[in-house]
Formats: structure tokens, sequence, C-alpha cells
């Protein structure tokens, strides 16, 4: 069975010494999204949100958040990332599905540890920014099914969800 790596031998937490792993590209992307009332989808699609460009900052939120991962999670080194990408997608309510925007973040670097938590903080504060900015006309917007969909590079390959 794998063990903890953020756990020393005595079981105090410590940062993973990752200084004798090679320098390798690494590719993360995680997804979530946020539901919300017909309406507000509609308000962010117009462009006309009282507070600006929903998506766009939204964008720039999830690149900054990626950027502060280190400084947000106790344990997870700073790295040097070559790109962040944030893509949106809009969905109008359906019979079976409320109004959405599904956010999907894709971290890259290379170096000698992975971009998992990057990518997921990514979606985490992209998603939370949207909440923010809309919460004036829909406070009971969920964030939901926010996970690491692919993971690519490092000694234990790559990873795709199923």
């Amino acid at each position: 069975m794998p063990t903890l790596t953020h756990f020393d031998t005595q079981g105090q937490a410590h940062m993973v010494d990752v200084a004798g792993k090679p320098a390798t590209r690494r590719i993360a992307i995680a997804t979530g999204c946020i539901e919300m009332q017909p309406a507000t989808l509609a308000l962010i699609e117009s462009g006309n949100a009282k507070k600006g460009d929903v998506l766009g900052i939204a964008r720039i939120a999830g690149i900054q958040g990626a950027k502060q991962t280190s400084t947000l999670i106790p344990l997870c080194h700073p790295i040097a990332l070559t790109r962040v990408a944030m893509d949106f997608v809009v969905a109008p309510a359906s019979a079976t599905q409320a109004a959405l925007v599904t956010c999907t973040a894709t971290a890259e670097t290379v170096g000698p540890t992975g971009v998992e938590m990057e990518a997921l903080t990514a979606v985490q504060v992209a998603l939370l920014t949207i909440y923010d900015m809309c919460k004036a006309v829909d406070r009971g917007m969920t964030i939901n099914g926010v996970r690491l969909v692919e993971k690519h590079g490092g000694k234990s390959g790559s990873f795709v969800a199923s």
C-alpha cells in the first residue's frame, strides 16, 4: 500500500524533498462547475453584470490562484509555472440540469514536482470569483465536481480520470 509522502517516519508533517528528482515537463488539468439560476447565467453571458466581465475576471483570478498555490497550501512547493490556461463553458438549464459554468484549468511546468495542486487551485479560485461577482443576484449558487482529470509527467507517469 502506498504511503502518504507528506509525513516523515515519526509521523510529523514535512515538505517532501524533491531535490533528487529530475526536471520533467509536467501538465495537470482540473475541472469543476458552478450551478446557478438561469437569470444569473444570462447576466454573465450578456456581459452586463454590475461588477464587469465575470468570466474575464474569473480567468485572471484563476491564473493568479495557480501562481499563489504554495502560499495557500502549506506543504506545496513554490514552482515556476510555464503556462496556465483557463477555459469556461456555459450551459443553459435543462430538464435535468441547472444552468452552469464549467471551468477547466491547465497548468504546466518543467521541474521536479507536479502541478496538480496549481490546476485545482486555479479552478477553485475562478469558481469562487464567479460566486463573488454574482452573489448579489444569486446566493444559492453551488460549486461542484472539482477534480483532477489529467496529469502527465514525472515518475508516476500519466493519470486520466475515468
